[in-house]
């Protein structure tokens, strides 16, 4: 398919010729690719799409737990003092801007190479989609083996115990870890997209999916409305929440979104011993299992 040079349409006619997309998603990409190369666009787009996401989705639950609002849905009874979300939140802002950021510059000419763009046309939905799914499962099957090793005593204790400081997780915590960690378990989030070479608004509704289930595995919060309880595998925060709240030998649920890899390997038998003891109305304050 042709792609479209913006130095060569006028910006109305490019909208005009949009025929596959909406006029809203026609002007945010004209827009874009009008007035921010590709490097701004990959490296500073992504890193400020990223930040504005997490932290939008993040915070919230900062404040759902300071003012103890929707309570009745909270998992653990424990709340974060102000201090530990403080820290929390500092910790976060150097470990992206001298991680998160170096990376995306420094992986960006692997992306290019392996066929990202940013030009007209927008790939098809069905294309997306598929990018998408494909990016879920491979995820899936990279993180849970990454974190099962980060689970060995040695790594643990030097590395992964920095996110597991946070007993009580709540949605900021979700990209609170060691920068060897970042860098670690990072891989198992890029990987899909550098291999595939997708188009830069197929990268950005992957990073946007991707940091909203994590934000949402790690809120601290089960509420109806929850998508455990209606998409089949799906984790969510109540199943991650378990995994925060063991000694890191009996956790088990190492999943990141679908739980598959944990019931294959068995490795989610403690949470669903659990679950089966809640339905038969035992109560149980789940710190120990």
């Amino acid at each position: 398919m042709e792609t479209v040079s913006i130095s060569e349409k006028p910006w109305d006619e490019l909208l005009l010729r949009s025929d596959s997309e909406n006029f809203v998603s026609s002007f945010f990409a004209v827009y874009l690719i009008t007035n921010f190369n590709d490097f701004q666009l990959a490296c500073l787009g992504s890193f400020f799409l990223h930040e504005s996401v997490f932290f939008l989705s993040g915070l919230p639950f900062i404040y759902l737990e300071r003012a103890g609002w929707l309570s009745k849905y909270k998992i653990q009874t424990k709340n974060n003092s102000p201090a530990a979300q403080e820290k929390c939140i500092t910790r976060l802002l150097l470990y992206h801007f001298c991680v998160n950021l170096p990376v995306m510059i420094a992986s960006y000419p692997v992306f290019k190479f392996m066929g990202m763009r940013s030009s007209l046309p927008l790939p098809s939905w069905k294309v997306v989609s598929t990018q998408i799914i494909f990016y879920f499962i491979l995820e899936d099957f990279v993180f849970y083996w990454g974190h099962r090793v980060l689970h060995t005593k040695w790594l643990y204790k030097h590395v992964h115990s920095v996110h597991h400081e946070y007993a009580t997780p709540f949605g900021l915590t979700s990209e609170y870890a060691h920068p060897a960690e970042i860098l670690f378990l990072g891989f198992a989030t890029i990987i899909g997209p550098a291999i595939t070479g997708p188009h830069l608004i197929t990268l950005w509704l992957w990073m946007v999916l991707r940091v909203l289930e994590t934000v949402e595995a790690h809120c601290g919060y089960h509420f109806p409305w929850s998508l455990s309880k209606f998409l089949p595998l799906y984790g969510g925060a109540d199943f991650h929440d378990y995994h925060h709240r063991l000694l890191y030998t009996k956790s088990g649920n190492y999943s990141s979104t679908f739980v598959y890899m944990d019931r294959i390997f068995g490795t989610d038998t403690g949470y669903r011993k659990l679950k089966e003891l809640k339905r038969a109305g035992v109560e149980d304050d789940c710190k120990e299992m």
